[in-house]
């Protein structure tokens, strides 16, 4: 059986010593990242493997971070979490941890959650997503002072300051959507969203309107809500367009929204002139695989940068740093849709 890699083998392969790698495994952002590169190089290329059991016993610490796994939902926009899970995993690899998984349905199981993981599993740190408004998961575990980093803004009266947080701005998205509409000559763009008091909703809503204004347009009764989903977006686009026949664009908060959207504006059997379907345009939001298979315009998350972006915030606080956030731009995937 072959001898087993240790530390001290990676660092004389590397050429530097066992605290540069211990470092570049542990808190790479003390490490230069040439130097770095070449440690997990000879890691790889060794195959060595960190003794969890050691390094908790040495630091104290689990090297294990925990998040929630989110409902499937329709399938559609579940691939965005899916997509972020992914970068996040390799993320954590990459400084030396492991994801921790849990489910909970709203806040107060989740706080459950975090005591028994707590108890059971002792993570060093947690990685909240779907921050909302009067988020009580943020406010528990800053009261404990327990590290964590949100994907998601602290959209509750919470200043930002007080935890690491990563975020899209959903505002430049959905504005960069509205003026590509309005570039191609469209006046009447309609918006359909989330109900109002969701934070990632309304950041939404707020750069079609925003986009609308600086054009010169009024956006009076052309946005309306519902809950996310095809059928939801079919229904509403529906409803918009028979009640209004000068809208000509969709600006929609989702690509499940959108889906729906979509099949109102291309379906041959609407009750207006067969011309008037065929120029309305449909915008989506998050750039699924869905929107990629059947050419809907779509806004894309940066969803691997954050994920990286999110796990470097969490190893600065695990060292003591103080909170920092951090808004990525998104950008338009424009396609046949629009």
């Amino acid at each position: 059986m072959a001898e087993k890699v240790t530390i001290a083998d990676v660092a004389r392969v590397a050429g530097v010593s066992r605290q540069t790698v211990s470092n570049a495994l542990n808190t790479p952002e003390v490490v230069r990242p040439e130097t770095r590169q070449r440690v997990l190089e000879v890691v790889e290329e060794l195959g060595y493997r960190v003794n969890l059991a050691a390094r908790q016993m040495r630091t104290g610490r689990s090297g294990l971070i925990a998040i929630r796994v989110d409902p499937v939902g329709d399938g559609i926009n579940g691939s965005v979490f899916d997509r972020f899970l992914h970068g996040l995993t390799e993320a954590a690899a990459e400084a030396g941890h492991r994801l921790l998984l849990y489910t909970a349905a709203d806040d107060h199981k989740e706080i459950a959650a975090f005591e028994d993981l707590l108890g059971a599993h002792e993570p060093d740190a947690f990685v909240l997503t779907s921050t909302h408004h009067k988020d009580l998961r943020t406010s528990w575990l800053l009261e404990r002072q327990l590290p964590f980093v949100t994907f998601g803004r602290p959209w509750s009266e919470l200043p930002d300051v007080r935890h690491p947080w990563v975020d899209v701005d959903g505002a430049a998205g959905t504005e960069a959507a509205t003026e590509h509409l309005l570039a191609a000559g469209h006046r009447r763009i309609a918006f359909i969203g989330w109900p109002p008091g969701s934070g990632v909703g309304d950041d939404r809503r707020l750069g079609w309107s925003r986009a609308l204004a600086g054009a010169g347009l009024d956006p009076t009764g052309l946005s309306r809500e519902t809950d996310d989903g095809s059928v939801e977006g079919e229904a509403v686009a529906r409803d918009l367009l028979a009640g209004d026949p000068d809208i000509t664009a969709l600006v929609c908060a989702s690509d499940s929204l959108a889906l729906g959207a979509l099949q109102v504006a291309r379906s041959p059997n609407l009750a207006w002139h067969a011309e008037a379907y065929r120029r309305i345009a449909v915008i989506g939001f998050d750039d699924t695989p869905v929107a990629k298979a059947i050419g809907l315009t779509s806004v894309h998350q940066p969803l691997t940068e954050a994920a990286a972006r999110c796990m470097s915030l969490l190893s600065r606080a695990l060292e003591g740093t103080p909170p920092s956030h951090l808004l990525l731009p998104p950008f338009l995937v424009v396609r046949q849709s629009a």
